[in-house]
């Protein structure tokens, strides 16, 4: 280990990494706190915190002026530096399995506008918001991508636990959801039988828009074996993300819109990615509110749908 190396071992290379997550969120040409208040919310005296910003612009984290009465700013600043001074190491994100162009277009402009802010990013792929939430909850993963649907959904589950990092709005998680009808069922028969996944929240909807119906028969089945229970006569209808009923042929099925007010206010939702993060990871759910442009992740989605650009995550 080089000597600049161990300087961030001591107690001011300490206070320089807290320091340096801090300040991930200040814009350039902004200015700083006080450096009693940065003592007092790093928990360290004025001396260290001076010790701290000059160790940092050494390391050519930042670049700072003193403007007489007005204060210190921060006059520039190289966020690939300070993320990497922070301590705060490669985010890992998961999000569903990229079926899609959507949910590729979604994956590349996440990943691309958290390396243009350069800020450290991968991406794993599990099916099921459940089991994405329970990889978050454990600490195996530091953001989980879902719909806003089911964010909200979990977020009352867990509270204090998890929480909302950004809302990226509709048509970013999926297109529409509709009714998938097998061919020769009615919506109207008497003890119409639903296809549910409870493996995944979104899927969750289904209970939504059949709950006032009391003859309702729930089928538990992944939505892999979709296409065989409609062959076998063994479920009449579910509600499915239309993204990933496009193609699909063999499902035999008629596509049935959601015309019910509580169910679109509900698909709207749905069609809306969300990003959560533990709450008690609190300087990392900052830095990434900052690191991350919701503008440009949109952009770059759109580009994929519209076969601009290469999926690339």
């Amino acid at each position: 280990m080089n000597g600049f190396d161990e300087r961030f071992l001591t107690r001011n290379g300490l206070a320089a990494r807290q320091l340096a997550a801090l300040l991930l969120g200040h814009e350039p040409d902004t200015r700083l706190p006080r450096v009693r208040d940065l003592a007092e919310e790093l928990g360290c005296g004025n001396g260290t915190v001076q010790a701290a910003l000059r160790l940092l612009e050494e390391a050519g984290a930042i670049e700072t002026a003193a403007r007489g009465h007005l204060g210190t700013f921060l006059v520039s600043s190289d966020r690939s530096v300070l993320w990497r001074l922070s301590g705060l190491g490669t985010l890992l994100a998961a999000m569903p399995l990229p079926y899609s162009r959507r949910y590729e277009g979604l994956a590349t402009g996440l990943r691309t506008a958290f390396d243009e802010a350069g800020t450290p990013f991968a991406i794993t792929f599990m099916r099921g918001s459940n089991a994405r939430t329970t990889a978050l909850l454990e600490g195996k993963v530091d953001l989980v991508v879902l719909s806003r649907f089911a964010a909200d959904r979990l977020i009352e589950e867990h509270p204090g636990e998890l929480t909302l990092v950004v809302d990226l709005g509709p048509g970013t998680y999926v297109g529409a959801h509709g009714l998938l009808v097998r061919e020769g069922a009615s919506l109207d028969a008497p003890g119409l039988r639903v296809a549910v996944d409870h493996a995944s929240e979104d899927q969750m909807l289904a209970e939504r828009v059949f709950a006032g119906r009391p003859d309702v028969e729930w089928v538990e089945s992944s939505y892999m074996q979709l296409a065989d229970l409609f062959a076998q006569k063994q479920a009449d209808v579910t509600v499915w993300n239309l993204d990933e009923a496009q193609g699909r042929g063999s499902l035999h099925a008629q596509v049935v819109p959601l015309d019910d007010e509580i169910a679109r206010d509900l698909a709207l939702r749905n069609s809306s990615a969300a990003v959560i993060g533990r709450t008690a990871s609190a300087t990392a759910l900052h830095a990434v509110r900052d690191a991350l442009d919701p503008s440009r992740v949109t952009e770059l989605q759109s580009e994929v749908l519209r076969g601009d650009r290469m999926p690339l995550y």
